[in-house]
């Protein structure tokens, strides 16, 4: 069996069932973060991301840009479990042929949003490789009151959003802000349910919280937000690397995310029984139920498709 034949999630439940924690670890593969003990009030939160050349950004992309988004996604997982980044290390896989002033231009894109988030740079490690790599691994840290992991979403909730969709492929997944200030802002103020960073695709990563959380939803095409980049509704629905942050909260708590001010939420949808499955209403008001993986092979426009494989 090849890996193309198995895909991304498969391979992932081969690893899963292979790991053994001890009680150090409360909560390890399934999240956007590992979730360690720390101390009677907070826990530790640990996340890796890699990006390739030729997968997640093109040979010729501003390498400020690439080395922002290297960073961004790691600081991305953090956001999605409410927590606040600290530290980081990175690992560079470096052409032989590349020119040191790229390299200088790549750093800048790390550090600078690194500065912005006041996170320190502790390290990492650099090895020759044939196309440009870089992972970053990154520690932060979350109260354990305020910890949101994709389970937990329960029927009735209302799913929410930020920002808007489908602009990816136009150049967000290398430009993005990561909503670390949203994040806080909602696990200070109110009850989040479950929330995720949309990475895979609003609906993909959508299935993941209905998954570890034994439930249905159904969303509202007419209520997404479309950005004005998208080519179709499919686009919002289907692209990845938006990292957006989606949530979960009860109507109560909803409702008064909506009437906050400081940062626009929007829903886009309400969690439903398991039986339900994950169903869209179009814009001509008509059910349609999906499959979680099928209904966006097709349509899915993110430029790291062509390999995309994830957290396991």
């Amino acid at each position: 069996m090849r890996l193309n034949e198995i895909g991304e999630f498969g391979l992932i439940k081969r690893f899963q069932k292979k790991i053994k924690n001890d009680s150090s670890v409360i909560k390890g593969s399934g999240d956007d973060c590992a979730v360690l003990k720390w101390d009677r009030l907070n826990y530790q939160l640990f996340t890796t991301d890699m990006i390739i050349e030729g997968i997640d950004f093109k040979k010729n992309t501003d390498l400020w840009l690439v080395g922002r988004k290297s960073l961004g996604i790691s600081i991305s997982d953090i956001a999605a479990c409410a927590g606040i980044p600290q530290q980081a290390v990175v690992a560079l896989g470096l052409p032989k042929n590349m020119q040191v002033n790229q390299i200088d231009r790549l750093a800048k894109g790390i550090f600078d949003l690194a500065k912005k988030f006041n996170i320190n740079i502790v390290g990492g490690d650099i090895s020759a490789a044939n196309e440009l790599i870089i992972n970053v691994s990154m520690l932060g840290m979350v109260e354990k009151s305020k910890l949101c992991l994709r389970q937990g979403a329960k029927i009735g909730d209302l799913i929410m959003v930020t920002g808007e969709f489908g602009e990816s492929i136009k150049g967000k997944h290398l430009k993005f802000t990561p909503r670390i200030k949203e994040s806080r802002f909602l696990a200070d103020h109110f009850k989040i349910n479950a929330m995720i960073d949309v990475s895979d695709g609003l609906l993909q990563d959508l299935g993941h919280i209905l998954k570890q959380s034994s439930v249905g939803a159904v969303i509202y095409e007419s209520l997404i937000p479309l950005s004005a980049q998208a080519d179709n509704p499919e686009d919002a629905l289907c692209s990845g690397e938006e990292f957006e942050l989606l949530f979960s909260a009860s109507r109560d708590q909803a409702n008064k995310i909506i009437k906050s001010s400081k940062y626009r939420f929007r829903v886009i949808g309400e969690i439903m029984p398991k039986s339900f499955g994950l169903r869209l209403v179009n814009f001509k008001n008509k059910y349609s139920k999906l499959l979680n993986q099928g209904y966006c092979a097709e349509a899915r426009t993110g430029f790291s498709d062509k390999a995309g494989y994830g957290h396991f």
